[in-house]
């Protein structure tokens, strides 16, 4: 089994910045990509952001520029730096994880929002 925990989330204004950290548990032999998925109220999960073991890293056009995502595989743990942030990045923040031994895993969320 593989835990995964989100931490960072919180209320901030717009232009203000907030760093996101999931951390992975259990059975882990090294994720292939972990990275970022958010979900405003009343619309589908989109994709932000991941980052592979190699520490290639892929943006949504959205947040290109302002937002960094980074890892440690050696803590199994997945980072997202979120700068000039906007009210249209509010939204529930998920942690995913894939490995070819470990499958695909979602963490709980974590809440930002941005007011204006």
């Amino acid at each position: 089994q593989v835990q995964l925990v989100e931490s960072g989330g919180g209320l901030v204004q717009a232009g203000g910045s907030l760093r996101l950290s999931c951390v992975g548990s259990g059975n882990i032999f090294g994720f292939e990509t972990m990275g970022w998925y958010r979900q405003a109220p009343g619309k589908q999960r989109e994709f932000v952001a991941d980052i592979s073991r190699s520490l290639s890293a892929n943006y949504a056009d959205s947040v290109k520029g302002r937002f960094t995502i980074s890892r440690d595989n050696a803590k199994s743990s997945v980072y997202l730096q979120m700068n000039s942030l906007r009210p249209d990045d509010t939204g529930v923040y998920y942690c995913n994880t894939k490995g070819v031994v470990e499958g695909t895993h979602w963490g709980q969320g974590t809440q930002v929002t941005v007011s204006s």
